[in-house]
């Protein structure tokens, strides 16, 4: 059983910086693409970044600019975050897409004050 374990949220000023990672706890073969995606209170979940193995990414444009995805040869991903705003809090979660299925994290609480 794979699971994702996600690091590095908390508690920061606006305008300040945090650097997440998502680190599978196997070696997990087949991946293609993996990315970060963020649920606010009462609102729908949505991506915020992706990542494919031959490195081409995509952000939302909320955050496009702010944010950096990134992964390393042992299927981490980073993702960093600067100039963070009040709106960017929620709940963050990694995912990491293979064929024939999708592994999530449980998700790490970002909270930025104004």
């Amino acid at each position: 059983q794979v699971e994702l374990v996600e690091s590095g949220g908390g508690l920061v000023q606006a305008g300040g910086s945090l650097r997440l990672s998502c680190r599978a706890s196997r070696s997990i073969l087949g991946v293609y693409a993996m990315g970060w995606y963020r649920q606010a209170p009462g609102k729908q979940r949505e991506q915020v970044a992706t990542i494919t193995v031959g490195g081409q990414t995509d952000y939302l444009d909320s955050v496009r600019g702010r944010f950096t995805i990134s992964r390393d040869l042992q299927n981490t991903v980073y993702l960093q975050m600067n100039t963070l705003k009040p709106e960017d809090t929620a709940v963050y979660s990694c995912m990491i897409a293979t064929r024939p299925r999708n592994y999530w994290g449980q998700g790490t609480q970002v909270t930025v004050s104004s």
